[in-house]
């Protein structure tokens, strides 16, 4: 054998031992430290039954109108990563946030996390709480889901209010995610490790240092879960579901928009046309990121009050 491949072989060994050595303790790190999170994890809101499993709500608030707030894909902890917004709603409004399954304190499910699924299962946890008017507010993916909801209960809900939503129609939808490479990064502790070294990106907004570890926590539970993964495989299927679909044309409906993406050029121009769907639609651009409840609830809180007393005015 040269002596060059023999040299080869012996490094190509040595760095397989290290990939190894390393794989095995980032997955016990990871196996241990998710045993030991659990009971690190601060419980909060109510929990309602539905279809036999518990799904998590944080009610806020006494004002007459109920606003309903639904989470973004993904959000580890959605009652938590709302809390800028629900202070500022809760002055004025009673605020529901619903948690689905997957997400915050709610259990995991195995049922297909398709659009109908979803939908079906927030309004139910409404129903035990006898919630049969309101507001629909949501970030990101809950605006694609919320056009299937006021839809089938255009009885019950009397706004829609978006937070950058996501739109039918809008491009690069149709990925097909990696999931179970996905969920094996995680199982060996990869997804942990990288997620430590990127830090939370709250750095300077409005939460707390509980708060902020908290957050964390729901992070490295939920994140890369079945259900989140399930999610993740249907969001194509979803988004081509949705083609063609509108909101019923008498609901109000007001989007808050980051008025620059960088990623599509042409995003307030699908929230215009959504909007003009609908006999009452307004967007309101705001600089910032796709997260706008972390940096400008204020203004959305403030601009859905004025939105909302300006609808109260025309009806006298």
């Amino acid at each position: 054998m040269r002596r060059s491949l023999r040299r080869a072989l012996v490094v190509g060994g040595a760095i397989g031992t290290v990939l190894a050595v390393g794989l095995t303790t980032t997955t016990v790190v990871n196996a241990v430290s998710t045993e030991t999170e659990k009971n690190r994890i601060e419980t909060y809101g109510q929990t309602v039954s539905v279809d036999g499993r518990a799904m998590n709500v944080v009610v806020a608030g006494e004002g007459e109108q109920d606003v309903v707030l639904l989470p973004g894909f993904g959000t580890a902890s959605p009652a938590l990563d709302f809390e800028p917004l629900i202070s500022q709603l809760a002055r004025d409004h009673r605020v529901i946030v619903v948690e689905p399954f997957g997400y915050g304190l709610s259990d995991g499910t195995d049922s297909e996390r398709t659009t109908d699924n979803i939908v079906d299962e927030i309004h139910q946890a409404l129903q035990s709480l006898h919630v049969d008017r309101y507001v629909l507010m949501g970030h990101s993916i809950a605006g694609l889901y919320a056009i299937e909801y006021t839809n089938r209960y255009a009885d019950e809900v009397t706004a829609f209010v978006g937070i950058d939503t996501s739109v039918p129609g809008q491009p690069n939808m149709d990925t097909v995610f990696p999931t179970g490479l996905l969920a094996a990064a995680k199982n060996l502790g990869l997804i942990r490790l990288v997620s430590s070294a990127a830090g939370d990106g709250l750095d300077g907004l409005a939460y707390d240092d509980r708060t902020r570890e908290q957050m964390s926590l729901f992070s490295n539970r939920n994140s890369l879960s079945p259900t989140y993964l399930d999610e993740m495989t249907h969001i194509r299927t979803n988004f081509a579901d949705a083609a063609g679909t509108e909101f019923p044309a008498g609901l109000p409906l007001l989007l808050f928009v980051v008025a620059d993406n960088a990623g599509n050029p042409d995003w307030i121009d699908l929230h215009e046309r959504q909007a003009a769907t609908v006999d009452d639609g307004t967007v309101i651009p705001l600089d910032g990121e796709h997260y706008l409840h972390h940096t400008h609830a204020p203004e959305i809180a403030d601009g859905f009050l004025q939105w909302e007393a300006d609808r109260l005015l025309d009806a006298d």
